[in-house]
């Protein structure tokens, strides 16, 4: 079983949603993250590089920041990490 897309939701009005996406060629395999709040109902998109730890760790900080509202200690953004991983090829 494979998982390829994640839904994430935070405070009200406050969405994510997390897919991988295999890359073509010699290109790395990316995470696409899109964050949608009453502010960008639109959303934005966020390209994240599949392999790259540090990479999924700050996608993590960002998404936990812009779904909570607030900056989260260690143990609210490694929720976000560990799910992220699941997309991810660590």
């Amino acid at each position: 079983m494979r998982i390829t897309r994640i839904d994430f939701e935070g405070k009200p009005g406050h969405y994510a949603t997390a897919q991988r996406r295999a890359a073509s060629g010699s290109a790395p395999n990316v995470v696409v993250v899109t964050i949608l709040t009453p502010d960008m109902p639109n959303g934005r998109e966020h390209h994240v590089t599949a392999d790259c730890e540090d990479d999924i760790r700050s996608m993590a900080e960002c998404l936990q920041h812009h779904l909570d509202g607030c900056r989260g200690t260690n143990s609210d953004v490694y929720g976000y990490y560990v799910e992220l991983l699941r997309l991810s090829d660590l």
